[in-house]
């Protein structure tokens, strides 16, 4: 049995002060024995005890994670060394139940002589709401990776990939096959895709982009290629900001990819705003960039797209999207020049291809549509609708040689455009002087 110590001979009036205001168990502690010298009302009724039956207790009857006095004496010497320690474990009460608590002990001196002062909080309710935490974490997780095509999860520094056993199955790999290294998915993507996706995974983590988006083809084991709509953000961070881990989904998009190429089969044109549409821009873009070649003369491409155009739809409907399209679309069929090529990418977004233009010459004409679009007034109903535009221009042979190149140094412009405040214009040239500035 512990040697009870007379409670006279500690302060009395601090004792009080400490019993009626602390609302976490307070112990005092002889740092030799162990013994218990002082409890706090909190600290028996947590016990289950009076007070007195805590007096005869040490750490070593009450703590059931110090295991003897050599353990008790290490714990000792550390808390003399940096003054104060933190500890978690489980305390024993009366009846023999445990009570998870976090003890934060700290080195006092009294009259000359040593003592611990150890303030224990319950933290059960806390295990509690972890507990629950971790399991809808782990709930949450296996419910998206059931619903989706497949997961992944990339740690940086190491390279190492987590590939969801959804995910090769949907790529035909077995739930021991595909290393898990970047290598792999890399070695999947389609090469002439693969520039694309790089470069919008670096740009998300050099934070230029709000999150990872690419739509591609993967190869899968028979060596046959399916289109993935792939998705992800950083999902993990260092303590200075650095980008630590990225998360992502894979959706199988083939059967959709299928059904859209066979309706841009049907026509070389845009029904809604008779434009050319994006199997045309492939043909003629191929066309002008062997004529570039062949007489070593400029090509440039500009990507635009209306601003905010989603508020249009939101706002007035869909119908009222469709005018605008069609209306934008003939103001600038009419306003290009005839060697131009202007197509409907897609939704919102639009391509011109400038044949024999500078880089220069290319921002001067994609300067003159911004100001164009930016003062239109379309009068939709009773509605007056107001549209503006961003820009990314980009030219053979600086900023690409191939289509694919030249295509992704435009839509990066154009990602700059928008990122910097939208209705501008932007170029290769811009991003060099904004990294500059």
């Amino acid at each position: 049995m512990a040697t009870q110590t007379s409670e006279a001979s500690i302060d009395i009036p601090l004792l009080e002060v400490i019993r009626e205001s602390m609302m976490d168990a307070v112990y005092l502690i002889d740092p030799e024995s162990s013994n218990i010298i002082w409890v706090n009302r909190a600290g028996y009724k947590d016990l289950q005890m009076e007070q007195k039956e805590v007096l005869h207790h040490s750490v070593l009857s009450l703590q059931k994670d110090v295991h003897c006095h050599e353990h008790w004496s290490k714990i000792a010497d550390v808390i003399r060394q940096n003054k104060k320690f933190t500890f978690v474990g489980s305390h024993i009460r009366k009846d023999g139940s445990e009570l998870p608590v976090e003890v934060n002990t700290s080195l006092i001196e009294h009259q000359g002589k040593e003592y611990f002062l150890s303030v224990a909080r319950d933290i059960s309710t806390r295990r509690a709401i972890e507990a629950e935490t971790q399991e809808r974490s782990e709930q949450i997780w296996f419910a998206v990776n059931a619903c989706t095509d497949g997961l992944w999860d990339w740690e940086i520094n190491s390279d190492h990939v987590y590939f969801s056993p959804q995910l090769k199955k949907m790529l035909g790999y077995g739930p021991e096959e595909m290393q898990p290294v970047v290598d792999t998915w890399k070695n999947n993507v389609h090469p002439e895709d693969l520039p694309m996706v790089l470069q919008s995974l670096e740009e998300h983590i050099q934070g230029k982009r709000e999150r990872y988006e690419a739509t591609y083809r993967m190869s899968n084991r028979n060596g046959h290629y399916i289109w993935v709509h792939d998705l992800g953000c950083i999902s993990l961070r260092s303590s200075c900001g650095k980008p630590m881990r990225v998360t992502g989904m894979v959706k199988d998009i083939t059967d959709y990819k299928q059904q859209e190429f066979k309706l841009l089969e049907l026509a070389a044109y845009d029904e809604l705003t008779k434009l050319r549409n994006r199997r045309e821009f492939k043909r003629i873009f191929d066309i002008q960039l062997d004529f570039a070649k062949r007489h070593e003369s400029s090509l440039s491409l500009c990507l635009f797209d209306f601003d905010y155009f989603k508020t249009i739809n939101d706002q007035y409907g869909h119908l009222a999207g469709d005018f605008v399209l069609k209306e934008i679309s003939r103001i600038l069929i009419n306003n290009i020049r005839s060697t131009d090529f202007l197509f409907r990418w897609g939704g919102e977004e639009f391509a011109l291809i400038l044949a024999n233009t500078s880089l220069n010459e290319a921002e001067v004409l994609a300067e003159e549509l911004r100001k164009l679009l930016s003062q239109q007034v379309l009068n939709y109903a009773e509605h007056k609708i107001k549209i503006t535009g961003s820009f990314g221009v980009a030219s053979y042979p600086e900023y690409g040689k191939n289509q694919s190149e030249l295509f992704l140094a435009a839509d990066s412009a154009l990602y700059q455009a928008k990122s910097r405040g939208r209705n501008l214009v932007c170029s290769p040239e811009s991003e060099i002087i904004l990294e500059k500035n």
